[in-house]
């Protein structure tokens, strides 16, 4: 047995012409969903795939044996529901309201612009026709969506100039969650305005934005303030 246990993601960074000359598998949705397996190659090879666990395979995919060896996963042909709009009595939105349904019961749809699929299930295949989609039972590679957490989406891909890893910087990023009264922690417990801290404070101080707003203490650092100290001369006691 042969094993395999590096997958390089749709063959990245490799020469057209070794893709080309690479022995390929074919396998379905259900073992490319898994992370250890057994299967033979074009070539004959038996193969003993032991991929990171959470690993999912897609057609296109190159797995590297042990040897050096590359071998090109291809998404076999298997049974699926191709699901279209009906241009008789319905509209593309159909699909989206299809697939809001079918992502509410966690199935597995493969997304395209004029369809869907779904594995073979007779229940979701009367319930989407209800909804006066058309169903066909046909033999197609299968492709779903893995989820945006899922293993499926490869480290370091790339979204419009910056790449993704394990490790991405994301510092350039406008996130319009963050809000605009972050503050980082101060080691003194009262929280201070400095003259450059961009907050309005023409905002009435009585409500409660979740963070205190304590003006009386000195920010760490600053000047400090000098008070007056009065004296008063002692009076001797009373006799």
């Amino acid at each position: 047995m042969l094993q395999v246990s590096k997958c390089i993601s749709q063959g990245a960074g490799l020469a057209p012409v070794l893709l080309k000359r690479a022995a390929t598998v074919e396998l379905d949705w259900d073992v490319r969903q898994k992370s250890r397996f057994d299967t033979t190659d074009s070539l004959g090879r038996h193969l003993g795939v032991f991929l990171p666990r959470g690993t999912l395979l897609r057609g296109g995919d190159v797995l590297v044996a042990e040897d050096g060896s590359m071998v090109r996963v291809l998404a076999a042909p298997q049974a699926v529901l191709r699901i279209t709009a009906c241009p008789s009595h319905g509209s593309p939105f159909d699909l989206t309201r299809a697939a809001y349904h079918l992502g509410n019961r966690h199935v597995p749809i493969e997304l395209k612009p004029d369809h869907l699929k779904i594995e073979p299930d007779h229940v979701l295949a009367d319930l989407l026709r209800a909804m006066h989609l058309i169903v066909l039972a046909v033999d197609e590679a299968f492709e779903p969506e893995g989820g945006a957490y899922s293993a499926a989406t490869h480290a370091g891909h790339q979204h419009g100039g910056h790449a993704h890893g394990d490790h991405s910087d994301h510092t350039d990023h406008n996130h319009a969650e963050e809000s605009a009264h972050s503050h980082a922690k101060a080691p003194a417990a009262a929280h201070v305005h400095g003259p450059n801290c961009g907050h309005d404070h023409g905002h009435d101080h009585s409500h409660d934005h979740g963070h205190s707003h304590d003006h009386a203490a000195p920010a760490t650092g600053s000047v400090p303030v000098s008070v007056p100290v009065q004296f008063h001369a002692q009076r001797p006691p009373k006799t």
